[in-house]
């Protein structure tokens, strides 16, 4: 299986690590050090060997951070979070701490006011977050010092950097030539009076170059830096071990191969201005620049919009793993409900069962994240990741929430669907169905070329405020192409302040959450394209929209019609007949026949 089970983390482990680690700033003058999720590359998930707040804390969530002080070690988590980190590490040594509510710099003011130095490792934090925290600490006495990674140094048993192999792309998924990329690229840096442009983002390097690699579970992409020079050469620092003939015959002459080590002192031989990602790249790679005395030119990754814009071979290619992947998703449906009646089934065969009709389309790469599958009180922990200690059997009378994706070649795909064990309870209903208002919502929308996701992120909520309920994340999160199931910049965030353009893939998933009870969430993923003029509409204004890619029934047991408008019904029985249309020539007669009764009209 792509999945494990295995616990990989228990609180008390990090009591006695805290200890050590406190006694090694003890001896170096400090008085405290931050500890972060990320890795040198910022990447969501990350490899073995990057798991340092997991090995200190035991938290294992996907965001996060903790600053370990003499007196106190706080683990900061954001609302998907809150839940989980309570479970996972050792609270008496531990104190979670609500973020981004709480900010480390204010924070940090209040539990060290006589002063002090922080140190953090400049490779896993960025120019923007440290300059965050360094003006916030203005005027306090504390100042932030880059050091060793003394987490690094008392790991002893740390695994290895990623040796995964890297393989070719090709165009016919891709839909355009890493040569063409990297042209259209230097140019807007030639245009913007850049010499080079530094590439840390794993999945920017894997899209530009037409390559995917094995370095992080479930995230097809490549651990290795890159500098894209404004003559459109690439010079890519990667250990060569994860290089075949047939991966270097693909980057061709005009990307010059050297190993990782490599890197700082190609960054100090550069010739200035060298364009940085202030938000992603690490802070030592402008300490370095700066260094050698050359220009850094702050500004954001390259890759990161014509990555995000989808050509039309990259959306045809998700389309069609969407109706793959939705097949899949309906044979597992109709199978989990002839099973789950019979008693005995726990979260871990549900996950084991959907991985294997994923693995029967006989086109599956990967799983695109650890599948969710939280039954009754389980649902409520957002990101939860069922172990073999947490397994527990489905109940009747209880949800469970479903979200899980694969990687195709062709696409990644990302679905929630939230799924009633008996008789569901009537306030879960009333829930489910605000939830599914709040998705129809973001459906059906149209708007004004211009607008943010920041702008439309409360569009689904509204159901839920105006019953005084709401979800603590976003609405939605980019998705890659064969890459990042997490892709930035776009988002459906009340924090965003990116445009959405036409190409951009983002999932659609409000979500509710009742610790201790249940969790409902329900999630497709739309593409914005242009929208269609309406009569009487300003024939001057060009207008957005979303078209929805996934294909998978909506647990219907547990809508209240009467809760729902008369357009919003006729939306659902319109994405059903398109569900019923699209997936029944592609799954078995027992699912067919599951998916007709599953697709009737609301």
């Amino acid at each position: 299986m792509f999945q494990s089970f295995a616990v990989t983390a228990r609180p008390e482990q990090g009591p006695p690590r805290l200890a050590l680690l406190r006694e090694r700033l003890a001896a170096a003058g400090l008085a405290g050090f931050v500890v972060p999720r990320a890795d040198a590359h910022q990447g969501e998930y990350v490899a073995a060997h990057d798991q340092r707040l997991q090995w200190l804390t035991g938290f294992t969530g996907s965001a996060g951070f903790c600053i370990v002080l003499p007196h106190i070690a706080g683990i900061f988590v954001d609302g998907r979070y809150r839940t989980q980190v309570k479970s996972q590490v050792d609270l008496a040594h531990f104190t979670p701490v609500p973020w981004p509510e709480t900010r480390p710099g204010p924070w940090l003011r209040g539990q060290i006011p006589d002063g002090g130095t922080v140190g953090f490792d400049p490779w896993l934090h960025t120019a923007k977050e440290i300059a965050e925290i360094g003006q916030a600490l203005d005027g306090s006495g504390i100042t932030l010092e880059p050091v060793a990674n003394f987490v690094d140094e008392l790991w002893q048993d740390q695994p290895p950097p990623p040796l995964g192999r890297i393989e070719v792309q090709p165009i016919a998924f891709s839909g355009e030539d890493h040569r063409s990329k990297r042209r259209r690229l230097a140019e807007a840096l030639v245009k913007s009076g850049h010499r080079a442009a530094v590439l840390t983002l794993p999945d920017s390097i894997a899209w530009l170059l037409d390559i995917r690699g094995s370095d992080v579970p479930h995230t097809p992409v490549v651990h290795a830096m890159a500098i894209l020079h404004d003559d459109a050469r690439v010079s890519l620092f990667v250990a060569g071990g994860k290089l075949t003939g047939a991966v270097r015959a693909h980057l061709g002459p005009e990307v010059a191969l050297h190993e990782p080590a490599a890197f700082p002192a190609a960054l100090a031989a550069l010739a200035g201005p060298v364009r940085v990602d202030r938000a992603s790249a690490p802070l030592e790679v402008s300490r370095r620049l700066a260094a050698a005395g050359i220009a850094v030119a702050w500004d954001q990754d390259p890759c990161i919009l014509p990555k995000a814009c989808k050509n039309a071979t990259e959306i045809a290619g998700t389309a069609e793993a969407h109706l793959r992947d939705g097949a899949a998703m309906v044979e597992f449906l109709a199978w989990l409900d002839a099973e789950a009646p019979r008693g005995g089934l726990t979260e871990t065969g549900v996950v084991r069962a959907l991985e294997g009709f994923r693995r029967a389309t006989n086109a599956l790469r990967d799983i695109s994240f650890e599948t969710i599958a939280g039954s009754g009180p389980n649902g409520a922990v957002m990101h939860y990741r069922v172990t073999e200690e947490t397994d527990r059997e489905l109940r009747d009378g209880e949800l469970i929430v479903v979200d899980s994706g694969g990687q195709y070649v062709d696409g990644t795909t990302d679905i929630t669907r939230t799924v009633a064990i008996g008789p569901p309870p009537a306030e879960a209903v009333a829930a489910f169905t605000r939830v599914l208002r709040g998705m129809i919502a973001i459906s059906r929308l149209r708007w004004p070329r211009g607008v943010t996701g920041g702008h439309l992120d409360s569009i689904a909520r509204y159901p839920l405020w105006l019953a005084g309920q709401d979800y603590d994340h976003g609405t939605g999160h980019g998705v890659g192409v064969y890459l990042s199931v997490h892709e930035g910049p776009q988002r459906l965030s009340r924090v965003s302040d990116v445009v959405l353009e036409p190409g951009m893939i983002l999932s659609n998933e409000p979500g509710y959450y009742r610790e201790g009870e249940f969790g409902i969430r329900i999630e497709n993923l739309v593409v914005v394209e242009p929208a269609p003029p309406v009569a009487g509409g300003d024939a001057h204004r060009e207008m957005l929209r979303f078209r929805t890619l996934t294909f998978v029934p909506v647990d219907r047991r547990l809508i209240d019609p009467g809760m729902l408008t008369a357009e919003e019904r006729s939306w659902l029985d319109a994405y059903h007949a398109q569900v019923r249309e699209r997936i029944a020539p592609r799954v078995t007669a027992p699912a067919r026949d599951w998916l007709i009764r599953a697709t009737a009209p609301v």
